[in-house]
């Protein structure tokens, strides 16, 4: 062969070599690609299997918060008649709340927007179950104090007043006065009435004087209030006399009550009067034996006392 021949044939041996390191570099390069994307998709994968398990700890744990406040909410209706009321009045506010809320957290495709939305949904449920708690303190307090006061009036009230159900039901409305420390002192006039002198003997009597206390009312409004008293003898007959202002008035039941004696007392809330006095004078003599006086407000008998003349 000639050496021209040989000359012919070596560019293409060259432009072989070429190829197979081009093939190489593009087999190269796409392996390098590869290796990368998948480790992108890996990763991809990861921070979506990451994000997946944060949503559902988020919702598990909104959902703890929702079944706390379903919980406290629950345990406070019906533990009183006003928050009951309270509550019902609001219903449809905490059943669009309550509806918002487990319609988020029953969605499986609720993002971490949709469970933020619903946390702030549970935080306005619970500022509404806090408002029913902090309302049930102050009845309970209420309650604490009116038990206190009713407490004290049953103390000092007598026998008659304390049996009396519908006196009960009246004064803690605070629309019944109480009466206390009732005296009735029989008073012997002289030198044309300038002189007294308390004394038992019937015979010397010339004026009956009551003296009683109304005490401390927290509820009943400032005002005139009337006080209707009944002087009875010991024959079990009413003193009266219309000239001195003896009457009829009603009682609490509808029944008619003959007094002896109005009295009008200026009361102020919260402040007893005392010393309240009345004096019944009559035209014929006092009778021996045990005088009693019932005190009246508002068709309820409030307080009673004796005296005994001999």
């Amino acid at each position: 062969m000639s050496e021209q021949n040989m000359n012919v044939h070596e560019p293409k041996k060259r432009n072989n070599t070429i190829i197979y390191v081009a093939v190489i570099a593009v087999l190269l390069g796409v392996n390098i690609y590869l290796f990368v994307n998948r480790n992108k998709v890996s990763q991809q994968r990861d921070e979506a299997y990451s994000q997946l398990d944060t949503v559902t700890t988020d919702r598990d744990n909104i959902k703890v918060e929702y079944d706390a406040a379903l919980a406290r909410l629950d345990l406070l209706v019906g533990k009183n008649a006003q928050l009951d009321s309270m509550v019902t009045s609001q219903s449809s506010e905490i059943s669009r709340l309550r509806s918002q809320i487990q319609g988020i957290l029953s969605n499986n495709r609720a993002t971490s927007s949709d469970l933020t939305r619903a946390r702030n949904l549970i935080t306005q449920l619970n500022t509404k179950v806090k408002t029913y708690e902090q309302r049930i303190a102050e009845l309970e307090n209420d309650n604490t104090r009116l038990n206190k006061y009713n407490q004290l009036l049953e103390d000092e009230r007598d026998s008659t007043v304390t049996t009396n159900i519908a006196l009960s039901q009246k004064v803690r409305l605070g629309s019944v006065l109480h009466a206390s420390n009732i005296r009735m002192a029989p008073i012997d006039l002289r030198r044309g009435g300038k002189k007294e002198k308390e004394t038992t003997r019937a015979s010397r009597v010339d004026v009956l004087r009551i003296t009683f206390d109304i005490d401390e009312n927290r509820v009943a409004e400032d005002g005139v209030k009337d006080l209707y008293m009944r002087i009875i003898a010991p024959d079990g007959s009413l003193l009266s006399n219309e000239a001195y202002g003896s009457g009829t008035t009603d009682t609490y039941d509808g029944q008619s009550l003959d007094y002896t004696v109005l009295k009008q007392i200026s009361l102020k809330q919260g402040e007893p009067v005392q010393n309240i006095s009345v004096d019944w004078k009559q035209n014929g003599d006092y009778a021996r034996g045990s005088y009693r006086i019932e005190l009246y407000n508002a068709g309820y008998k409030i307080g009673s006392g004796s005296v005994d003349l001999r």
